[in-house]
């Protein structure tokens, strides 16, 4: 049987539709040209948004991120004031250009009568200024970031969140993103999910099963596009 439609698909915006390669020349040239410790950052990045929403406080994602790059900084005996970190935060993540098949992807979906929405932890500013400066604001029907609930993915209440501002049920939502971790969690919230394979991402073994695993978006549009 031909799967049904989602009602909305949204999308993860960091790595899922933005290219990361810019931001890592950044914050590796901050972290004294060592590249390779760009995922170190950003995991620590995540680490401790969790630790924030677990302990029912709120910082913003580039203040995580700002603060995650001088404690990686710091155990390689850099030093990177506050402010500095902020504005290197800043200027890589609102900066980044699309992945080569993002636009053609998103209208390959429209056309398939698709509502889309992106789905962040990056604040609603930057999120705003991330779309602006990728040229991706006029693919989507809206624009969401997990801020206004003061927790980050991947808790429950942001996807619970992000499906009642769309007006649809968690049943009808499927999250495409290039996280294991997010992926997961969408689909611990009863959420469905596509899974892009970018190189160095992989699934959460001990999550439900990927309703759909492809190396790139115009794959998946492919087989959303042929739904009904």
């Amino acid at each position: 049987m031909t799967p049904l439609k989602p009602k909305v698909l949204f999308f993860d915006v960091n790595e899922t539709l933005l290219d990361l390669s810019t931001m890592k020349k950044q914050i590796g040239k901050a972290l004294g040209g060592k590249e390779d410790l760009l995922p170190l950052w950003f995991t620590t990045m995540l680490q401790y948004s969790l630790v924030v929403s677990a302990s029912g406080t709120y910082h913003s994602f580039g203040q995580i991120g700002a603060a995650a790059l001088q404690m990686v900084a710091a155990n390689h005996n850099i030093t990177i004031s506050e402010n500095e970190a902020r504005n290197i935060v800043t200027d890589s993540m609102q900066n980044l250009r699309p992945h080569p098949e993002v636009k053609d992807t998103l209208v390959t979906l429209k056309d398939a009568g698709y509502q889309l929405a992106a789905f962040t932890n990056s604040s609603q500013d930057g999120l705003k200024n991330q779309f602006k400066n990728a040229g991706l604001t006029d693919y989507f029907d809206d624009m969401l970031s997990v801020e206004s609930t003061g927790k980050f993915k991947p808790f429950t209440d942001t996807y619970l969140w992000g499906a009642k501002k769309m007006g649809v049920k968690p049943e009808d939502c499927m999250l495409i993103a290039a996280h294991g971790w997010d992926v997961a969690g969408a689909l611990w919230a009863g959420w469905r999910a596509a899974f892009v394979h970018r190189p160095g991402q992989q699934r959460f073994p001990l999550a439900p099963e990927t309703e759909i695993v492809e190396t790139d978006l115009n794959k998946i549009a492919s087989i959303l596009a042929a739904y009904q």
